[in-house]
């Protein structure tokens, strides 16, 4: 094939411009992203806030140093773990803040992103599993009367609290994502199908 067949065919390919999202959707859209950057605000700061907190509390209790420790080497690494999701949250938050939302495509870019971090968040509760199993042993270890129990008393005392807490934990998550960024993700998907239809 030629240059000439080339350039022929590239002029007959249709390339249209990618389509623009009208003033009037724009400023629709502003409200729930900023909800969600709003919220994103918040998460990030109370967490901040939390971790420290609760690691400096843990010192006024009066319990034994070896259950301190092991509680506050706990809450370090959740710190850890919650600074490793964060720093992928951000990258959604400075994405919201991009004034360029303007087509289209930005925007399934954008859906594209919640969707990503709509999985970093029900990965980031899943990471607290581990954390949330040792904290009940500790617990359990740390209750002098649960020495006393029988083995089959101990398991199913055991199992049903971690059942109850991963029970939990998980109604918690989902909850926590649709009440703070779900609704607002999903009055954007809503402006973004009815710009389809039109």
């Amino acid at each position: 094939m030629n240059l000439d067949n080339l350039k022929s065919l590239w002029n007959k390919e249709d390339v249209s411009e990618t389509p623009e999202i009208s003033p009037e959707k724009q400023r629709q859209m502003h409200h729930p992203l900023e909800r969600i950057r709003k919220n994103m605000r918040y998460e990030f700061w109370s967490t901040a806030i939390l971790l420290p907190v609760v690691l400096i509390v843990i010192w006024f209790f009066p319990i034994p140093f070896r259950f301190r420790l092991y509680i506050e080497i706990l809450v370090a690494s959740m710190a850890l773990v919650t600074g490793f999701f964060f720093s992928k949250f951000f990258k959604l938050y400075k994405e919201i803040s991009n004034p360029t939302l303007g087509t289209y495509d930005s925007l399934k870019d954008l859906f594209h992103q919640f969707e990503l971090n709509k999985q970093y968040y029900l990965s980031f509760y899943l990471s607290f599993v581990p954390f949330f199993v040792c904290e009940i042993i500790i617990i359990t270890e740390s209750i002098p009367y649960s020495h006393e129990y029988t083995d089959g008393l101990l398991a199913f005392k055991f199992l049903l609290s971690i059942l109850f807490g991963l029970f939990v934990l998980y109604f918690a998550g989902n909850w926590w994502f649709k009440h703070f960024y779900g609704k607002y993700i999903d009055k954007i998907k809503l402006l973004v199908d009815e710009m389809k239809q039109n």
